[in-house]
């Protein structure tokens, strides 16, 4: 029987702040069987989890991450932007897809680093668009990697090839059956982004996607029962 892989992205963001410990356990409490993280480095390279590079939307702080130390961020937010290692902590034993916005090779390295100095990196994979891909590649040969795409032209041959991605990650607004078909073709898995409505769910799962990330996993989770 096909699985789909359900994913939470961000966590639980409509029950709680998303990129903070508690989302991630509320998502994996309603059955998520990963998580997706977005990770971005302090001033004094320590990966944390917040999506923007500000803390401006989330936690009221007009600053940018990157000024910031690791001990200024807990401060500004009370201890509610996690670091990496404490992400990993929290999730042990479920699957984390972590995306990289805005990183460079630099910050690549850092990230793989730690998920490899915890003896993460068999439940860790990575997802962001062609170019953090190639980094993270070149950081660790063996990473799972789910290549962003989004256009409906496929990936150059080359570029897989460099990239060597097990999955392809595509806006949900693109999928359909055809799209699935020609993934599945070419040898990868197909998942999505972000789909948060259950007439949107099922359109994909009738599509024959393999993994959706979606701010509603519970919803999710309660659907792909039916397939």
């Amino acid at each position: 029987m096909r699985t789909v892989t359900a994913v939470a992205h961000r966590g639980d963001p409509y029950r709680v702040r998303e990129n903070t410990i508690d989302s991630l356990r509320s998502a994996l409490r309603q059955g998520a069987d990963a998580v997706e993280i977005d990770v971005r480095l302090t001033r004094d390279g320590v990966p944390v989890l917040l999506h923007d590079a500000t803390l401006k939307r989330l936690w009221e702080q007009d600053r940018p991450l990157r000024s910031l130390s690791s001990d200024e961020v807990r401060g500004l937010t009370a201890g509610g932007v996690p670091d990496l290692v404490r992400a990993l902590a929290a999730t042990d034993g479920s699957r984390v897809m972590i995306d990289l916005p805005g990183a460079d090779a630099a910050a690549v390295r850092r990230v793989v680093g730690v998920v490899r100095e915890y003896g993460a990196e068999e439940r860790v994979y990575y997802c962001a668009g062609a170019a953090t891909m190639l980094a993270v590649r070149a950081a660790d040969p063996a990473a799972e990697i789910a290549l962003t795409w989004t256009t409906l032209a496929p990936p150059r041959p080359a570029l897989l090839d460099a990239v060597r991605p097990r999955w392809l990650n595509y806006r949900f607004g693109l999928v359909d059956r055809e799209l699935a078909a020609r993934v599945h073709r070419d040898g990868h898995l197909l998942s999505v982004w972000t789909p948060d409505t259950r007439r949107s769910m099922r359109r994909l799962l009738d599509a024959g996607v393999d993994s959706i990330t979606t701010n509603r996993v519970d919803t999710l989770c309660a659907l792909r029962g039916d397939y």
